[in-house]
């Protein structure tokens, strides 16, 4: 038999054994007993909630209390806690419950016991306080109108047609698909992708030779860290061209060397003279100039790679944007021994989905299919079979046609608000993808200024100076301007909010 606020020796882990609440040893309330021990801090105070919970849950609910007490800081390092005895009478509770919970702490790391001196804080623990994960998805504050290229309309994302899929998929799907998959990608997708890219882009698409990414990134690093154990020190990237290639490959230890274009595409002299043996390429429409590598160059670059034992990577980021021309095949189907091709549904879909594939060269397979398995074991199964019966269904190909109608009504009506509002403007590359060039008159100029003038107006431009080495000498304004995330009513009015900063 008990007394009030004591235990018996005959108590059960986690049994209360007084129903007046949480006593101190000498049998007054809790809240009238002295500090911890050098902590400041009554122990019960922190401990209450889990003395008070749920018999059955009552002994993970104080270790869990204990361990959050420490983390945040409020039993610092250091702080002597109560005997097991003492603080199982404070807070009601069985002293074997606390004992549990101290030794649990002390195998963690949390705690640390000296025999006869005593349980305490750990010295190595380093409080931080809890807060919210934050979130660091690039921002634009401030920004009434962002017209950076490259970004699709995520409002298009096909729900109701994904989540249909998704029911059926889920259905049907065999539990062993649910294990580590292929690193390669799930057999159905990788035959559903090589189907669908031979007949849309003209590639030569073996499923063997396809290996299923998280987007283009990865395609590019994983190619990076391949050639980079080969020996290649240097990869070379289009001037203009994307930043991000020359980033996504310094991560795998390889240098970057911006190479010179012209309306053609690549210059074979300053390619040959480079003494590089791996380029990046964006040939069915360049970014950020919107050309279409010509036949000429487009064999000379395949050439040049023959003739150093190179490769060529293919980001073929929006390959299947064309609105005033027939699609330009893929440069892989010319020599799939010497192109990588990488593409992804970052722009027809979400990239968030972080889906995306890369064509491998055969001699390349086995060592980037290596590399993939050592990255992350494979890209997650569920979402690869969802992709699957998605193309396979033509869910893919109907997706793509919605995006081409509405890409091109604000193609159209961005083209319209230019030269409403700023005569004289040149545009290029709107034949095809998710941006434009823009070249306004010199009066306008110079260009940081005019950025600077649309930015105060809430507007973001991108000039074309950031995605190369070249710089203007004519003083025209060149911007990358991109709309398919736009409405066409955001897109005419962040023109004339531009127009009315422009003119002050």
């Amino acid at each position: 038999m008990t007394t009030s606020g004591t235990t018996s020796g005959n108590a059960a882990p986690g049994e209360v054994t007084s129903g007046s609440g949480p006593r101190c040893a000498s049998g007054t309330p809790a809240h009238a007993a002295s500090d911890v021990p050098g902590g400041g801090q009554p122990a019960w105070e922190l401990l209450l909630p889990a003395a008070a919970a749920p018999a059955r849950r009552r002994g993970r609910a104080l270790q869990e209390a204990l361990r959050e007490a420490v983390r945040t800081g409020r039993l610092t390092a250091g702080t002597r806690l109560p005997s097991s005895r003492e603080l199982a009478a404070d807070l009601g509770v069985s002293r074997g419950l606390v004992t549990e919970a101290y030794e649990q702490l002390t195998a963690e790391g949390y705690l640390r016991s000296d025999r006869g001196s005593g349980t305490w804080v750990g010295d190595a623990v380093r409080a931080a306080a809890s807060q919210p994960a934050r979130d660091l998805a690039p921002r634009a504050p401030g920004v009434r109108v962002d017209f950076h290229p490259g970004t699709p309309d995520l409002a298009l994302f096909p729900r109701a047609a994904w989540a249909a899929v998704q029911r059926s998929v889920l259905a049907g799907l065999p539990h062993r698909a649910l294990g580590y998959p292929d690193p390669r990608g799930l057999p159905e997708l990788r035959t559903a992708l090589a189907g669908m890219l031979a007949r849309r882009r003209g590639v030569v698409a073996d499923p063997e030779r396809l290996v299923v990414c998280s987007g283009v990134a990865q395609a590019s690093t994983l190619l990076g860290f391949v050639l980079r154990a080969r020996g290649l020190r240097t990869v070379g990237i289009e001037d203009p061209g994307s930043p991000e290639h020359g980033r996504l490959f310094a991560s795998t230890g390889m240098d970057t060397l911006w190479l010179p274009m012209d309306e053609e595409g690549l210059l074979p002299g300053p390619l040959a003279a480079s003494g590089i043996r791996a380029v990046v390429t964006t040939p069915s429409h360049q970014f950020p100039s919107g050309i279409a590598y010509s036949a000429a160059r487009r064999a000379a670059l395949l050439d040049w790679a023959r003739a150093v034992d190179g490769y060529i990577l293919e980001d073929d980021y929006d390959g299947d944007f064309r609105y005033d021309r027939a699609p330009v095949g893929a440069l892989q189907g010319l020599d799939p021994e010497r192109v990588a091709y990488t593409g992804s549904v970052s722009k027809s879909l979400a990239p968030g989905l972080r889906l995306g594939w890369m064509l491998v060269p055969e001699a390349l397979v086995a060592e980037v299919v290596e590399r993939k398995r050592t990255m992350d074991l494979g890209n997650p199964a569920l979402d690869q079979a969802l992709l699957a019966e998605f193309v396979t269904r033509g869910g893919y190909d109907r997706q793509l046609r919605r995006c081409q109608r509405a890409y091109r009504e604000r193609r159209d009506a961005l083209v319209a608000a230019l030269e409403e509002h700023f005569p004289g403007t040149g545009v290029s590359g709107i034949a095809a993808g998710l941006h434009i060039i823009a070249r306004l008159p010199r009066r306008y100029g110079p260009t940081s200024r005019f950025v600077e003038r649309a930015a105060s107006a809430g507007v973001a431009l991108r000039p074309l100076e950031e995605y190369g080495t070249a710089r203007p000498t004519d003083g025209a304004v060149r911007l990358v301007i991109g709309y398919a995330h736009l409405a066409p009513s955001e897109i005419a009015r962040g023109v004339r909010l531009v127009a009315e900063a422009a003119g002050r």
